[in-house]
């Protein structure tokens, strides 16, 4: 009898982030390690909260990621990454289209549908307009990443009809130029994108780490919350660089385009994003203006 007690004390505690939310825009960033496990209940644990949530009369819109999945694609050939983005060329986006967008999103999909959701899947080439990316050198010269894009351009119709018939959009990242040419995009910066887009309510990137840490290498040096003007900081010392560099820079774009909150989730926690959601208990690192 006090399991079910606790569990109707659960329920009410949501209760009020249930009826705030109702009918708002929710984007995820699903990434990590997670989503290469061997363990198809860990790889369908994401699914289950997208399922809950849309049952719930909120608005899911997935964006993910694949990076070790096209790393395996991709054996023999090595990987380079600069500022944590992948540099790839024009054979490798190739591999990266297919591996995103017809193996792994199809994949998403299916597992939400399964679930007894409503998803229905995107290649980001049909949705984001990009342009090259060129990141900045330690000097004044620009470094070429090759078929890297940066969006410039979120087609939302067919996303906004997708919500309207009681859909999830689940996309992938990546992207074309004006000209057609398909480019590799950083899942973290398509996933504000689409959260700016949209005017999402809140952004949430699920990895696998437990946030953005003071140290590195100390897990319990989480940063609750994380002021922008603190990031930049933390960015000039390295305590924030590689693959947190795209992800923190999206954040605070995504904030400063109006999404209400923006969170950093270990998606390796059960339930994650529902414990950010829908309690009181701080998870993981909120950005804040």
């Amino acid at each position: 009898m006090q399991d079910l007690i606790a569990k109707a004390g659960v329920l009410l505690e949501a209760l009020p982030y249930l009826q705030r939310f109702r009918g708002a825009i929710f984007a995820i960033k699903y990434g990590g390690s997670f989503m290469d496990s061997p363990d198809p209940a860990v790889r369908a644990g994401v699914a289950r909260d997208v399922v809950l949530l849309a049952g719930v009369g909120i608005k899911p819109v997935l964006i993910h990621g694949g990076g070790k999945a096209i790393t395996a694609a991709l054996a023999g050939a090595g990987a380079k990454f600069i500022q944590g983005m992948r540099v790839t060329d024009e054979a490798t986006v190739q591999v990266v289209e297919r591996v995103l967008s017809r193996e792994i999103n199809p994949e998403i999909v299916t597992t939400i549908n399964k679930l007894g959701g409503k998803a229905r899947g995107f290649s980001g080439a049909d949705i984001f307009t990009c342009r090259k990316l060129w990141l900045a050198g330690p000097g004044a010269e620009k470094i070429d990443l090759g078929f890297v894009g940066e969006v410039v351009h979120v087609n939302t119709e067919p996303l906004q009809q997708c919500l309207r018939d009681g859909f999830t959009p689940v996309i992938s990242p990546t992207a074309r130029d004006r000209d057609g040419h398909i480019y590799n995009c950083n899942a973290d910066a398509a996933a504000a994108a689409v959260a700016m887009a949209l005017q999402a309510h809140r952004l949430v990137f699920l990895s696998d780490v437990p946030g953005l840490l003071r140290d590195p290498r100390d897990p319990n040096s989480l940063i609750p919350v994380l002021p922008s003007v603190e990031a930049e900081a933390l960015k000039k010392s390295g305590v924030i660089d590689r693959g947190m560099i795209p992800k923190v820079d999206s954040a605070v774009a995504a904030l400063r385009a109006g999404v209400a909150k923006v969170s950093f989730v270990d998606g390796r926690v059960p339930h994650a994003a529902l414990l950010e959601m829908f309690t009181n208990q701080p998870v993981g690192t909120e950005i804040v203006l």
